[in-house]
């Protein structure tokens, strides 16, 4: 496998994978206006929890059991000697907003996803509070995303108090929003467990000079190269290799992003744009094991399909006036989001790949940072006339055409008929 080349990689200033923090993709007034005499009488939503602490102090641990010996024989940089307290404090901050749980980011942004879609959609929730239509919230179960949920339903609120008493009582619905940990995801933990392709595709994938080169560049802004060649040569192995060590610095430079609210650490610097290779490694294992994966298998979203299910089955009762719902909103996990967008072919997740030519930054578009970012979300909005129903998606806040063979109304359109999305998708009106 070729080396990572830099226009590829991005450089490491950004290369946060999936713990990337969330950015709206769209500028709000540039969306597209329904065609004439449509107007919203419904939206569903799924969204990734927001922002958190990591979840756990491992990654920490690790790199600060080597620090403090490389500082008690005087093997530190002039770098490396304020890495250890960086470490410290960062561990220390998420301790207090608890390892797994909600940063003070990650709140705002669940936050700031639940007001702009009151401010995309005021005729919607207008009607929704004159005609007291319920809003349905629901979530994994998982801490983070029943926060989520209490989050946005109480920021949609308050830009309009009149929505307060329609939002019912969350609820949680783990086959649905935990998917791969119930029972629809048996076969896919049984693919994770004992698969002989993927695990030797993934040890090919972290196993090469490549990663060892990228691991003993980052140790060497931290210690010194007579300290970094003891942990090569394993003398420190009940702590971990040198990949295991440069693999903690990354975790822990890519989560900091996240807690900004709660501090302020400055562990970019100890990794260069080469660096950015442990990216790659981390979007790798999530592509392998969660996206589009081997082109001639589905098993890594194929079980996705019960939440796409979901959002057809949602949209059809509203379409057939058997749902008075004005609003499904489900809060969940990036194990459930990457799965979704590659079984929609949203854009990033279009493409899997083969033994022979495996998943590269060089010729695959997917990237974890822009498919499932912390709070990433997916949203289709229903807009009707007369019998006619028509949906439109938002990816992360961004207007996005359904997959190759879905026809919008009209060239260039963000909207689409949804009894064509039916018959694009393979579904019969129920």
């Amino acid at each position: 496998m070729s080396p990572l080349p830099a226009q590829a990689a991005g450089g490491a200033s950004g290369s946060y994978g999936t713990k990337t923090p969330y950015a709206p993709q769209q500028n709000a007034r540039t969306y597209q206006r329904a065609p004439k005499g449509f107007v919203p009488v419904f939206t569903e939503y799924v969204s990734r929890h927001g922002s958190r602490a990591a979840t756990s102090d491992e990654d920490g641990e690790l790199i600060l059991q080597l620090w403090d010996k490389a500082e008690s024989e005087g093997e530190l940089t002039r770098a490396g000697a304020e890495f250890g307290p960086q470490v410290r404090s960062l561990l220390a901050a998420m301790e207090k907003v608890g390892y797994g749980n909600l940063s003070g980011r990650g709140k705002r942004e669940i936050q700031g996803t639940a007001a702009r879609m009151a401010q995309r959609l005021p005729r919607l929730f207008a009607r929704i509070a004159q005609d007291s239509e319920p809003i349905d919230v629901v979530s994994s179960g998982q801490g983070r995303a029943v926060d989520s949920g209490a989050l946005f339903a109480s920021a949609l609120a308050d830009t309009d108090p009149a929505l307060t008493p329609l939002i019912g009582p969350a609820r949680t619905d783990p086959d649905l929003l935990y998917f791969h940990k119930s029972a629809g995801g048996a076969a896919y933990r049984d693919y994770l467990a004992h698969d002989q392709r993927l695990a030797t595709t993934l040890k090919s994938v972290t196993d090469q000079p490549a990663t060892h080169r990228a691991a003993r560049d980052i140790l060497k802004r931290i210690f010194t190269s007579a300290f970094v060649r003891r942990i090569s040569d394993g003398e420190f192995a009940s702590i971990g290799s040198e990949v295991d060590a440069a693999q903690a610095v990354y975790n822990l430079y890519s989560i900091a992003p996240a807690m900004t609210d709660e501090g302020t650490w400055h562990l970019a610097r100890y990794l260069a744009p080469r660096d950015a290779w442990f990216a790659y490694l981390s979007d790798a294992e999530d592509f392998y094991e969660k996206g589009p994966g081997f082109a001639d298998s589905d098993i890594t979203y194929k079980m996705a399909d019960v939440l796409l299910d979901d959002f057809f089955k949602r949209a059809e009762a509203k379409r057939d006036g058997t749902s008075d719902l004005g609003a499904e909103l489900r809060f969940t996990h990036a194990e459930e989001i990457i799965p979704l967008a590659a079984l929609m072919r949203l854009p990033g997740s279009t493409k899997p790949v083969t033994t022979t030519q495996p998943y590269t930054y060089t010729d695959n578009p997917w990237r974890g940072g822009s498919v499932a970012p912390m709070a990433a979300n997916i949203q289709w909005d229903v807009f009707r006339k007369g019998d006619t129903s028509l949906v439109r998606m938002l990816y992360n806040e961004k207007e996005t055409a359904f997959k190759a063979g879905c026809a919008p109304v009209a060239k260039g359109s963000a909207f689409y008929d949804l009894d064509e999305l039916e018959r694009c998708f393979g579904r019969t009106k129920s």
